[in-house]
């Protein structure tokens, strides 16, 4: 049920593009001063897919060279893990980057 006292979709495009002609445009962006962390686990994590037959012990394994450091593919990926032996094929699983 559509008010009559408001514009359409249509109309109100009409009325931001007007708008828009007539706005300065802005500024460019200035990063200059951002510094990058190429080490930052954050920007570093992977997304791998379980297959069958895989374990936390064995990605750990496969990607850190120490199956010990299964706690920290779990600890990623508590969200969605209640317990760390009970993967599904197919599970998409946050791998942060190597220590």
């Amino acid at each position: 049920m559509a008010n009559d006292d408001k514009p359409g979709i249509f109309e109100s495009r009409e009325v931001v593009r007007e708008q828009a002609e007539h706005m300065a445009p802005a500024d460019k962006a200035d990063f200059s001063g951002l510094s990058e962390h190429p080490g930052s686990p954050v920007d570093r994590t992977s997304l791998r897919a379980v297959v069958e037959g895989d374990t936390l012990s064995s990605i750990a394994q496969q990607v850190y060279g120490d199956g010990g450091a299964w706690e920290r593919i779990y600890a990623a990926n508590r969200d969605q893990l209640t317990t760390p032996d009970k993967l599904e094929p197919g599970q998409m699983l946050k791998i942060p980057a190597k220590p």
